[in-house]
């Protein structure tokens, strides 16, 4: 699974998710692309899922780019703790996403075999999105225009 090989620091605030994607808003790498629609926190292992899904479909053909990487940790506490004592352990990492966001990119596929893989990628996220050829998507992570 994806995770920092360091951080600076081990526990971080929960911070906040408004406004729009500023940053890798459009499909640079790959000819199609799944852009997010709405925020969201998407775990290490739900981007490898995606990830899994997308090249199984293609019989591992063409090439899959994973724009997002999981930076943030969150905590939790155990089990029957009690209040106080600090902040908990970190679980897990996430990937901030916001809406208009490219998460993942694939090239040298037909249009319809792209379509599919990212169809069953977007199974295995939280969020709502939408796929998009290059040249297509929209910087205010609306819909297409």
């Amino acid at each position: 699974m994806l995770m920092p090989k360091r951080v600076k620091r081990r526990r971080v605030h929960r911070g906040r998710m408004t406004g729009t994607a500023t940053r890798g808003n459009h499909i640079t790498y790959g000819k199609f692309g799944l852009i997010a629609q709405e925020p969201g926190w998407i775990k290490s292992n739900q981007i490898e899922a995606a990830r899994v899904a997308m090249t199984r479909s293609i019989k591992r053909g063409g090439k899959v780019y994973i724009k997002i990487f999981p930076h943030k940790p969150v905590t939790k506490k155990p089990a029957d703790v009690r209040m106080g004592s600090g902040k908990g352990a970190p679980e897990y990492w996430v990937a901030v996403v916001k809406p208009g966001r490219v998460m993942f990119e694939i090239d040298g596929v037909t249009p319809e075999q792209a379509r599919e893989a990212m169809r069953l990628a977007a199974h295995k996220l939280p969020i709502n999105t939408r796929f998009a050829a290059k040249g297509d998507e929209d910087i205010k992570g609306g819909e297409a225009r």
